[in-house]
């Protein structure tokens, strides 16, 4: 479904303040408007769903990375 689309860490951080949940148009309207990469729009226009509501950049992005894959021992510094 989504294997055209090429996400990084970067790209997707660029949602990281659009208005969740949103609209496929929603978000495109909001990666426009603050000037995020050419990737991160052509990206969004692979989307299949219209009208759909995408809660987070966990449904467009199955692999998003979460604060969860970054944790790191404090204790060991």
């Amino acid at each position: 479904m989504f294997d055209d689309m090429y996400w990084t860490l970067e790209l997707a951080s660029s949602l990281d303040d659009a208005p969740w949940p949103a609209t496929k148009d929603e978000l495109i309207d909001y990666a426009n408007r603050s000037g995020a990469p050419e990737e991160v729009i052509e990206n969004l226009q692979e989307l299949e769903e219209e009208g759909e509501i995408y809660e987070t950049i966990e449904d467009i992005w199955p692999d998003y990375p979460t604060k969860e894959d970054f944790f790191f021992n404090e204790e060991e510094y």
